[in-house]
């Protein structure tokens, strides 16, 4: 860890909460169908919709809402009313107006991190709403900038870290998602820390197995100062 130089923070349910309101999203979006088909094989048709519409829509929540209304009108035979078609946009642009929700501690580790450290945004989702986002949370300014990335593959991963100037070894990568933000960072000689959300989506998941002891996995944030010896910063 001593030769690390950058550090990119994951966004959604690293620095602030994110997937448990898509899922409450993902339940009101069922409910306006459950006379044609039961929640679960609602959610499961959405999902579907969601992993066709990938490359085409990316990641964030106008994909979520385009994917939302195309799978309205794959259940119900496309005969599904203008009504129901704008509460689905309604959900969409109140998942884009809620207050952002920082997770326990973010503000104190980034502050206790800038000085000895250039620290990063590297998330997936919509430009727009990111940028939205991390201006609203109030940690821009411990960033250097924010880095919105079509996927976060090994390829991406190695263009970011070709731009930063650095060697692979002396970036560090922070996230929720093994899949994201873990075994492509590691696989390629970074470093990486592995922060657990308790709500993950399906797509995130992944399985960790002949990566033991490549990355490191914690609790809370604030054990990265340890992991960094910045501790006693903090007093």
């Amino acid at each position: 860890m001593n030769r690390i130089k950058v550090i990119a923070f994951d966004a959604d349910d690293t620095l602030w909460v994110n997937e448990p309101y898509y899922r409450e999203a993902e339940k009101i979006f069922c409910s306006l169908f459950d006379n044609c088909l039961p929640e679960i094989d609602i959610s499961a048709e959405l999902y579907n919709t969601e992993m066709s519409n990938l490359e085409k829509y990316g990641y964030g929540i106008k994909g979520f809402v385009l994917s939302m209304i195309e799978t309205a009108l794959r259940v119900c035979d496309k005969t599904i009313s203008a009504e129901i078609i704008e509460k689905i946009i309604n959900i969409g642009k109140e998942l884009l107006e809620l207050p952002i929700e920082l997770l326990d501690n973010i503000d104190l580790v980034l502050s206790a991190l800038k000085n000895n450290y250039i620290l990063i945004v590297a998330t997936k989702g919509d430009l727009l709403d990111q940028s939205r986002k991390l201006s609203n949370s109030g940690l821009e300014h411990y960033f250097h900038h924010i880095e919105v990335m079509h996927d976060k593959t090994e390829e991406e991963y190695q263009k970011l870290i070709k731009r930063l100037n650095i060697k692979n070894e002396e970036f560090l990568m922070v996230g929720n998602s093994l899949k994201s933000d873990i075994l492509p960072v590691i696989s390629i000689g970074g470093q990486a820390i592995h922060i657990p959300y308790h709500t993950t989506w399906e797509h995130e998941t992944a399985n960790s197995k002949g990566f033991a002891n490549q990355y490191q996995e914690i609790e809370n944030v604030t054990e990265l100062l340890n992991i960094l010896n910045l501790r006693a910063i903090l007093g």
